[in-house]
């Protein structure tokens, strides 16, 4: 699982480049047990929800199947994704497929924010004309959206911690889990006042708490997919890092960027007037580099000769 160095034949002085063995800690955990009982539990509860949601005349039933749907096709994606991370580089795909995870994120908050959108024009629909639900039906099936949703998220707690992909899956499931809640309640409340028009509300309060949740997925994945620095790694301190390292007079065109959702790559340009360090000085450096910031696919190129400019040193040059 090595990283391929960056090779920048076009410039006219000497460099050299580092690759460093690369350890197997950083690969995309396997959670693929989690993600088919997690499927498995969820296309069961979508059908329930579905049927019962229709016999009952419950949008909020309606609402949350359709949601449980999108998260079937969320886990199954993101599982994809997860296995596709694993196919070791090929000579067109040098990195493998580890991008696949950070395409499965964001296509996933983007797929879920669509199907919000479709059922808040429904719920919207029904507040102008509101027709009586079946409320013990709808506490009942949530009552198994508490449980359902709750052991799926449970899966992947875990990898939530480090992964986005898993992130994703984590968080539908928990927001699933207190959406189901609130059905509950609003169930009640339908049955001791027969205020109908609390079940179009109830649809519109969970696709805001739904959206709220999905906003943070959104983002980190569109930034990933735009090769921003991730945003567990501080750019300024690893800048700081690689511009004291003993030798170091100069240090240009550095960027860091997300291989996948659990993995980090850098280029840098060092200047180091004295001469190359030597294999030890840039094994310690990719270690640090590994143990401080999470890189663990530092590229470095090593410049000797100060008076001979390096088409890269303006940092606003790519």
């Amino acid at each position: 699982m090595n990283a391929h160095p960056h090779d920048h034949d076009h410039h006219d002085h000497d460099h050299d480049h580092h690759d460093h063995p690369h350890g197997h800690h950083h690969a995309p955990a396997n959670f693929g047990k989690a993600f088919a009982i997690g499927i498995f539990l969820n296309s069961a509860f979508v059908v329930i929800e579905a049927v019962y949601g229709v016999l009952g005349n419950s949008m909020a039933l309606l609402a949350d199947a359709g949601h449980n749907l999108s998260d079937v096709l969320s886990l199954i994606v993101a599982w994809v994704a997860m296995e596709l991370s694993k196919r070791p580089p090929s000579e067109r795909y040098t990195y493998g497929m580890r991008g696949s995870s950070i395409l499965a994120a964001l296509f996933n908050a983007v797929f879920l924010l669509v199907t919000v959108g479709a059922l808040s024009w429904e719920a919207i629909g029904r507040l102008s004309s509101p027709q009586p639900v079946a409320e013990k039906t709808m506490i009942v099936v949530a009552a198994i959206g508490i449980l359902v949703n709750g052991i799926t998220a449970w899966l992947f707690v875990a990898g939530s911690k480090t992964d986005i992909n898993l992130r994703g899956a984590f968080l539908h499931m928990a927001a699933d889990a207190l959406v189901s809640v609130g059905v509950v309640i609003a169930g009640f409340v339908v049955m001791f006042t027969g205020w109908m028009s609390l079940d179009p509300l109830v649809s519109l309060a969970i696709n805001a708490i739904i959206i709220w949740g999905t906003w943070g997925l959104l983002k980190d994945s569109l930034a990933m997919s735009l090769a921003a620095v991730p945003a567990h790694i501080d750019p300024a301190a690893v800048r700081e890092h690689l511009a004291r390292q003993p030798g170091v007079t100069g240090l240009h065109d550095v960027h860091i960027w997300p291989m996948s959702t659990t993995e980090a790559a850098l280029t840098c340009h060092l200047v180091m007037k004295d001469g190359h360090p030597g294999d030890a000085f840039l094994h310690q450096l990719a270690v640090d580099l590994a143990e401080k910031f999470g890189i663990h696919h530092p590229t470095i190129q090593i410049e000797v000769d100060q008076h001979i400019a390096c088409a890269f040193a303006p940092d606003e040059v790519v």
